[in-house]
């Protein structure tokens, strides 16, 4: 036997490495499916509002969207999720939709709207339907919605600080629901404020002359994956340059893109942790 500092040298044999790699591989990808989309992290950004009054200069809003309960996403993480918002000193919490993965069901509907209905804040919590609300049953969707006390779909209201407003609205879904712009912002004032609510960010980019300040959105989970130097090889939007964060639509509103909760398609994320969104506002 040869010996090198008084230790045996072993050579790996080709089934060794294989067995090696197909172990490496095979934690590979179990870390996507099973670890890091269940790794929800709060992420808080600085976000500069046109129009913003300066009395809500700070406000913190906190945004919840794409739970997508349902397989592999039980109730008991929606519940903690629903107390780590509540515990997070936000001003006002909003959902941007997609609370549940199933189509045609309304069990998942019944089931997810009294744990969401326990949110809660100072200055209110204020909720849009996603597309798969939609196709999972809109009538029971639309009722627990309006059930919850927290419905802004195709409404508008003003939050009001030291004699001065903000408004906030919040439009139908893109694919599944009128989603109307200028209709639902015709009655607030020219010059206030005006944060909106769409689940899908491509509604920025829809036919509109009515100013928005800022649109809050989720819908596209970030891609899932996101790949080094290359990006989301895939997300679910026409204008590709949505996928997360803050972006600029072509008309130049500021659209913040949350990566959302639950997953679409396949049970994976990968450089795309899923997120509760903290946003402090603050005037441009």
């Amino acid at each position: 036997m040869n010996r090198s500092n008084g230790y045996a040298r072993h050579r790996m044999t080709r089934r060794q490495f294989l067995r090696l790699a197909a172990f490496a591989v095979g934690l590979g990808a179990l870390y996507p499916t099973f670890v890091e989309r269940n790794l929800i992290v709060t992420n808080r950004y600085r976000i500069s509002v046109p129009h913003l009054p300066e009395p809500f200069a700070g406000l913190r809003v906190i945004q919840l969207t794409d739970l997508h309960y349902g397989p592999l996403m039980p109730i008991q993480t929606i519940e903690k999720l629903v107390t780590r918002a509540n515990g997070l000193a936000g001003d006002l919490i909003v959902c941007t939709g997609d609370y549940v993965r199933g189509r045609d069901t309304t069990e998942q509907i019944d089931a997810v709207w009294p744990v969401i209905s326990r949110l809660t804040a100072p200055m209110g919590v204020f909720s849009v339907l996603g597309n798969a609300d939609h196709w999972a049953d809109t009538e029971r969707s639309i009722r627990m919605l309006q059930a919850s006390g927290q419905n802004l779909r195709h409404r508008t209201v003003a939050l009001e600080r030291d004699g001065q407003q903000l408004w906030l609205a919040g439009t139908g879904d893109l694919w599944e629901d009128r989603h109307d712009l200028d209709l639902l912002l015709s009655d607030v004032p020219e010059e206030a404020c005006r944060i909106v609510l769409a689940h899908n960010p491509d509604t920025a980019d829809t036919d509109h002359t009515s100013r928005i300040d800022l649109m809050l959105s989720g819908h596209t989970h970030g891609g899932q994956v996101n790949l080094p130097f290359i990006g989301p090889p895939f997300v679910p939007v026409r204008n590709k340059t949505y996928t997360s964060g803050l972006k600029r639509s072509p008309r130049g509103t500021r659209v913040f893109i949350s990566k959302g909760i639950g997953w679409s398609v396949v049970p994976v994320r990968f450089n795309c942790y899923p997120e509760i969104a903290v946003l402090e506002l603050v005037p441009t």
